[in-house]
């Protein structure tokens, strides 16, 4: 049983800081990807407060769309084709996309009418996109660089179960 020690602070990069170390500690030796995506959204929905923290992966089944995977949060939506949404857009164009008003992206889902801004990280193994982390923020413009830089490594420990 791990305890994850949260710094609180106004400095976003100071968390992660913090947290990434702590993430890959319970991450490394557990060889379960579903036990590892919903550890990594409990931590970061307890550490960061976001809204809306999940994951959609991409099954054997259908490789062009994404579904629901562990999260913490509201009621979400459970399958998103590649062509629509920031998820679906994130997935097809295989790079982290940060929406400051989701409201002006086009053909934006919106699963909860009180998402604001949203930033989506996916996992590309082999040249495809096997899965994706999606945040939404009740704040408009609430994430930045930073954000993605963090995002990236915490969704990378997950490659291991790709490999």
């Amino acid at each position: 049983m791990h305890a994850i020690h949260i710094t609180v602070t106004a400095n976003r990069a100071e968390q992660y800081q913090n947290l990434l170390p702590q993430i890959s500690a319970v991450v490394a030796p557990e060889n379960d990807l579903i036990a590892n995506m919903a550890n990594i959204t409990a931590i970061l929905k307890e550490a960061l407060q976001f809204f809306w923290i999940g994951f959609y992966r991409v099954t054997p089944h259908k490789a062009d769309e994404l579904v629901l995977s562990p999260f913490q949060g509201p009621l979400a939506c459970t399958r998103i084709p590649f062509s629509k949404g920031v998820c679906g857009a994130a997935a097809s164009q295989q790079k982290t996309l940060i929406v400051p008003d989701v409201e002006k992206f086009p053909g934006h889902i919106a699963c909860s009418s009180l998402s604001r801004s949203e930033i989506v990280v996916p996992l590309i193994v082999g040249g495809k996109t096997v899965l994706v982390l999606d945040i939404d923020s009740t704040a408009y413009n609430d994430f930045s660089v930073t954000d993605q830089q963090y995002l990236e490594q915490i969704v990378a420990l997950l490659c291991k179960h790709y490999n």
